[in-house]
């Protein structure tokens, strides 16, 4: 059999298999779960490969479940990754009443594509032609939410880090990958889709603020009291005093959200609480422009008197795809979607704890266009069911057997090419490093 032939196989059974695919995808969507709580979407995939006989661990890193298909031959591995998890949007219309969990970010459609693709290589006998092994990942925790629950979950041993793919670095599910892929989903206009084959993207440090004042009754004694509100209020302020020293290449983002701002209205609020996150292209900007939005949340809290606690939190390094890697992807994209179909893409403000992989081992993370609305936004829809669980898959399982085909020369090659940023250990050092928790007096 020829790689050509092999492929067409492969395509044809994706094709075949769509409405399983999308009923696995609704499934997920229906039952949306947050981080290292997708114990529903976990099943599910167990499920799936248990009808397709794929052998898989499970439970890793809570709710990870990682298969494997093994090849003819000795040769690299490559891992077609999919998440697990939902975002938090109350007015999605598929919302969860109890938790606001909404498949908005299209994690459900990259779990039914990582499932489409190994379906196709199992019931082909696709393995039997490559060399290399091929793991199906599903991976939890993406969404970087509820850091002052995961920080318990840290507190108590059950974590070290708050995203899925960096706990599953550090506890040793990627040792034996060489190679990783994804997609996500984006919005288009072109009723037949398109494909971003995958530019580099933020990363960013997360941040939990603390401001402390001192209570009082609002309307009778407010000059007894510190309000930590309006120290919050002056904090944030000052760092948008800043974003005129935001240089553009740097594309920084600070965008906070209050998730406590008082008690009682007619108490002077002694408590208030801050989350953010500080986006930037480059580690080094990161770091420099967090360091100035610190010094101006801690401006607030001296101009009132109160106290300013500040605890940052690595959220995810910038993500850099690997051109050889992308070269590959952009072959197979070009075949599905036509050359007005493809397109290269811009640096991206968002961020993926893809970028921590992405430092250590040869990355592509394409976006396929089959959405309408905003991302993480409340019209949010599938609008290509086709683009969504046939096309894509299909550039994803064509992509694998470029870099399996001939005893994993490509793969082989990409992976000799690459220079790692950090090695594991001294990745998990540097994150570590970016941990810090200050306190600052203003009285």
């Amino acid at each position: 059999m020829t790689k050509e032939e092999l492929k067409a196989r492969v395509c044809e059974v994706i094709r075949s298999r769509f409405a399983d695919t999308r009923s696995l995808a609704d499934a997920i969507y229906a039952e949306p779960e947050l981080g290292y709580k997708e114990v529903k979407t976990s099943a599910k995939v167990r499920a799936a490969f248990d009808e397709l006989g794929i052998g898989h661990q499970d439970g890793i890193a809570g709710t990870g479940v990682k298969a494997r298909l093994r090849g003819a031959r000795p040769g690299r591995t490559v891992a077609l990754l999919g998440e697990l998890d939902a975002i938090i949007c109350r007015s999605h219309p598929a919302s969860d009443p109890m938790t606001g969990a909404a498949h908005c970010c299209g994690h459900n459609v990259q779990i039914a594509n990582v499932l489409a693709v190994g379906a196709a290589l199992q019931i082909t006998g696709a393995m039997a032609h490559l060399a290399g092994d091929v793991v199906l990942f599903a991976v939890p925790a993406e969404e970087y939410v509820e850091i002052e629950w995961r920080r318990s979950l840290k507190e108590a041993g059950r974590l070290r880090f708050f995203s899925g793919k960096q706990e599953l670095i550090a506890r040793g599910a990627f040792d034996d990958i060489d190679l990783a892929l994804m997609m996500h989903v984006n919005p288009t206009d072109r009723p037949e889709g398109d494909f971003q084959v995958g530019a580099s993207s933020n990363g960013y440090l997360a941040k939990l603020v603390e401001y402390r004042g001192r209570a009082a009754h609002a309307a009778c004694a407010p000059d007894e009291g510190v309000n930590a509100l309006n120290a919050a209020m002056l904090g944030v302020l000052g760092v948008n005093a800043l974003r005129e020293t935001f240089r553009e290449s740097d594309v920084v983002r600070f965008h906070p959200i209050i998730s406590s701002g008082g008690d009682l209205v007619n108490v002077i609020p002694d408590r208030v609480k801050i989350e953010s996150y500080t986006r930037a292209s480059n580690v080094e900007a990161l770091e420099r422009y967090n360091s100035a939005a610190n010094r101006a949340l801690k401006a607030g809290a001296a101009a009132l008197g109160a106290e300013c606690r500040i605890e940052d939190f690595h959220g995810c390094l910038p993500l850099r795809p690997d051109e050889g890697f992308r070269t590959i992807l952009r072959e197979n994209a070009r075949r599905i979607f036509g050359e007005e179909g493809i397109y290269e893409g811009e640096h991206s403000a968002v961020s993926t704890d893809m970028g921590d992989v992405s430092h250590l081992m040869p990355v592509v993370h394409p976006w396929v266009g089959c959405v309408h609305g905003a991302l993480h936004g409340s019209d949010y829809r599938v609008a290509s069911e086709e683009v969504a669980y046939v096309k894509s898959p299909e550039v994803l399982a064509m992509t694998i057997i470029d870099l399996l085909w001939d005893d994993g020369a490509e793969a082989d090659r990409i992976c000799r090419g690459f220079r790692p940023v950090f090695t594991k250990e001294s990745y998990l050092k540097f994150i570590d490093s970016l941990t810090t928790d200050s306190q600052e007096e203003g009285r």
